[in-house]
Formats: C-alpha cells, sequence, structure tokens
C-alpha cells in the first residue's frame, strides 16, 4: 500500500512543479511533511541538505530520498520513477508542440508568461527552506555570506557548503 502512496504522490508532484527541482520543493514538502507526514519540518530540511549535497538534480534526490525513507530501496525506486514519468511525457509532448509552432506569435508570449511563474514557485521554496532552516543569527550571517560569495564572486557551492558544515561543527560543538 506504501508503494502506491509513494507512485501517487510523486506522479502528482512530477506532473505539478514547473521549473525544475527547486519549484518542485514547495510541493514535495507539502505532500511529504504536510499531506503524509512521512517526515517532520526538520527532517525535510535534513533532506533538502542531503539532496543539493549528492549529485543530481535535487527534486529527484528529495524524491529518491523520501522513497528510502518510506519503503526502503524499492520505495525510492518508485518515489523517483514515479516524480520523473511526468517530465519525461510532458517534455516529449512540447517538444514535438514547440518544434512544430516554435515561430508562433502566441505560443511566444505563453512561455514569455510561463517565466514569472518558475520565479515565483523558487522563490518560495527558498523563502520556505530559510523560514525553517534558519535558526539563530550564526546561520544568517552563513547563509548572508554564502550568497555574497556565490552571487558576487562565483566561489563553487560545492566548497562554500563544505566550509559551512565545517563551520556548524566548530560553531555548534557543546
Amino acid at each position: 500500500m506504501i508503494y502506491l502512496q509513494l507512485f501517487l504522490a510523486f506522479i502528482q508532484i512530477g506532473f505539478f512543479s514547473f521549473g525544475g527541482g527547486l519549484a518542485a520543493l514547495p510541493l514535495i514538502e507539502k505532500v511529504v511533511v504536510e499531506n503524509h507526514h512521512w517526515l517532520g519540518n526538520g527532517e525535510f530540511i535534513e533532506l533538502v541538505t542531503i539532496s543539493e549535497l549528492s549529485p543530481g538534480p535535487i527534486g529527484i534526490n528529495s524524491a529518491t530520498f523520501t522513497g528510502f525513507k518510506v519503503g526502503g530501496i524499492f520505495g525510492s525506486f518508485i518515489a523517483t520513477i514515479a516524480f520523473c514519468l511526468p517530465s519525461v511525457l510532458l517534455v516529449y509532448l512540447v517538444f514535438h508542440f514547440i518544434f512544430y509552432y516554435k515561430k508562433n506569435i502566441f505560443v511566444k508570449k505563453f512561455l514569455l508568461g510561463l517565466r514569472p511563474s518558475v520565479i515565483a514557485l523558487m522563490s518560495i521554496a527558498g523563502f520556505s527552506i530559510a523560514e525553517k532552516g534558519i535558526s539563530d543569527w550564526f546561520s544568517v550571517v552563513v547563509g548572508i555570506v554564502i550568497f555574497i560569495f556565490i552571487y558576487r564572486k562565483k566561489t563553487d557551492p560545492i566548497l562554500l557548503l563544505f566550509l559551512a558544515g565545517i563551520s556548524g561543527l566548530v560553531w555548534y560543538r557543546g
């Protein structure tokens, strides 16, 4: 029964999460934390952190890790396939549609209209994670410093994540 629930939950997320993995995070959080209670808020933040640190897209990693926690290896397989299946189908259909109608002014305007909604979904994901993941002033400082280094200096995010983890070990040592 849990495998069917995982499949239905992640195929739904896959169909309605436009804009990539970050845009999918609010939907994953709603389904996984609020609807099914498979993870708590703290566990969801840890899931996002692990998904970001792991190779591959954050949305797929989140589905895989959730599936593993809920249903073991087979659960991770089911959640991952269910999350990816809508994208594969939609990309196939959209590719054929856009390929034939790419010069159509209505198609161009429609695609331009989608951009702000994708930005909004990504912003919601960021604010939701920040709201639950920033617990003290040290977290705020680390977040701001990393933002500046990535945005201004184009520093490697993996290096900064590693350094942030080390700083957390030092700061929260007690």
